[in-house]
């Protein structure tokens, strides 16, 4: 089965009055049905990238994130999925896309996770 990576964007100027009702509780639920369907490999929620992102171009370094964008990745997910219509059905069903955000879907052309021991 091949994998396929979910890029989650969201709104990068979101303030917490903006936020949805139930967004976290939302992708939560969207995160255990991928669980239990056994297509998640993985999947990492990233921190805001305003307030946390350093980016490299050459030797300049800079705070913030790589590009000025009106949406920033803030998640990512790895989807074993039959074949690209089924991992866009997947995809589709992340509350991001609701939610003022979007994703993008993209075969995964490798991988490595390293075995780190417990404690490490």
């Amino acid at each position: 089965m091949a994998q396929y990576a979910i890029l989650i964007y969201a709104k990068s100027d979101v303030d917490e009055t903006e936020v949805v009702p139930g967004a976290r509780e939302a992708h939560d639920r969207h995160f255990e049905d991928m669980v239990k369907s056994g297509a998640l490999v993985a999947a990492f929620a990233l921190r805001p990238a305003a307030d946390t992102a350093t980016s490299i171009r050459g030797d300049v370094v800079t705070d913030g994130p790589f590009v000025d964008a009106k949406e920033v990745i803030a998640g990512l997910a790895i989807v074993e999925a039959p074949d690209l219509d089924a991992a866009l059905k997947i995809a589709r069903d992340n509350p991001a896309v609701q939610q003022g955000g979007g994703v993008e879907v993209r075969p995964v052309e490798g991988g490595f996770v390293a075995d780190r021991p417990a404690g490490a």
